[in-house]
């Protein structure tokens, strides 16, 4: 590894890397989704209007094709790099209850996924969670979480996860060592999640599934253990492991400033990053890479943004925030204050000016950091 890379040279290496795909493979994916279109003819009859539709004009005729969905908006963990670790007790609004959840999936005929988390710990939830994915992927519902892995040996929870018929575990491991992943990942016990991941793979492998990632978000004070990461991504089970090159700040420029600091892809070369590809294969692992530094450009529809056309965030409160990368309603949300609901919101006036500034090139101010034309 050397010192420096330019952006110049790093951006088209990067766009070649391997992306993260579906844990059971993307025939899979495409197989349930199928399923799930069959299952409803009004969720067919969507989205093929979205089909038709999508980055095509600002006003949309269709229901959300994937929403996010945050059951709790409160973490056991106070990761250096996260918005949660500034609010208070760790907590910023109370949890979606079951029945709340239910009601969302029921109005929501248009979906075929869900990442049914947000900011927060998923697995806080306990057993409301398990029923939560269950009822979704009784609608043949692709269902995606990420989740620290603190709680998965709790009540048999890796079981319980599993059986409740989730498609993908995303399993955030930001260090190789105890000192490493707990300076970043406070109050953490980095023996407990390496157990857990243990747990978890064993049981997967034992049904002969494949549900589970390991991800790790690379900065100033990691970047160095990246062979080590990809060693221990092995010995804890995992065949899928992704490094996120990206730090954001969930719309919070302090936040941002802070990570954007601590970010090292101008460190990180060509060789080093194939190395990786290449240790990984060796180990019976497949090394992607994510990063959503000029993900997208203005200079056709296709190369927008899609979230303002198919997908939202609905947080534990009920607010509505147009995508992941935002995720707090507090830096940002359409129709805060106005009462209405999320179908309202989706088909009014501000969704409308916010799809058509993408439309017309003028970038919203919040959504700049994905574009690669961002002035």
């Amino acid at each position: 590894m050397s010192s420096t890379v330019s952006s110049d040279q790093l951006t088209p290496f990067l766009r070649q890397l391997p992306r993260p795909e579906p844990s059971a493979g993307v025939e899979a994916y495409l197989k349930e989704r199928e399923r799930a279109l069959a299952f409803c003819e009004k969720k067919r009859k969507n989205y093929e209007i979205y089909q038709q539709s999508s980055r095509k004009s600002a006003i949309v005729d269709y229901l959300p094709i994937k929403l996010d969905i945050e059951n709790v908006s409160r973490c056991n963990f106070a990761c250096t790099m996260c918005i949660v670790s500034t609010w208070k007790r760790g907590k910023r609004a109370e949890d979606m209850t079951v029945e709340k959840f239910k009601q969302i999936i029921d109005e929501q005929y248009g979906l075929v996924e869900i990442k049914l988390n947000g900011l927060g710990e998923a697995l806080l939830q306990g057993d409301d969670f398990f029923e939560m994915i269950s009822y979704a992927r009784s609608k043949h519902i692709w269902v995606r979480i990420t989740t620290n892995a603190s709680l998965l040996h709790a009540r048999e929870n890796y079981k319980k996860l599993i059986d409740s018929g989730v498609n993908e575990i995303d399993i955030s491991i930001d260090g190789a060592d105890k000192t490493t992943f707990e300076s970043i990942r406070r109050q953490s016990n980095f023996e407990r999640v390496v157990q857990n991941c243990k747990l978890l793979n064993d049981y997967t492998k034992r049904l002969g599934i494949k549900r589970t990632k390991m991800w790790t978000l690379v900065q100033e004070n990691n970047y160095q253990q990246l062979t080590q990461l990809v060693e221990l991504s092995a010995e804890m089970g995992f065949s899928y492991y992704v490094l996120s090159l990206t730090l954001h700040g969930w719309g919070h420029e302090d936040l941002a400033e802070r990570n954007r600091s601590v970010t090292v892809e101008h460190k990180l070369t060509p060789d080093y990053l194939q190395s990786l590809i290449e240790l990984g294969q060796s180990l019976g692992i497949k090394v992607c890479f994510w990063s959503v530094n000029d993900k997208f450009d203005t200079s056709s529809p296709d190369k927008l943004c899609s979230w303002p056309f198919e997908r939202a965030v609905i947080t534990s409160d009920l607010r509505t925030v147009p995508c992941c990368m935002i995720g707090d309603p507090d830096a940002f949300e359409i129709g805060g204050g106005s009462g209405k609901s999320f179908l309202e919101l989706w088909k009014g006036e501000q969704y409308k000016k916010f799809r058509e500034a993408h439309l017309k090139g003028r970038i919203p101010e919040i959504c700049k950091g994905c574009y690669k034309h961002n002035s």
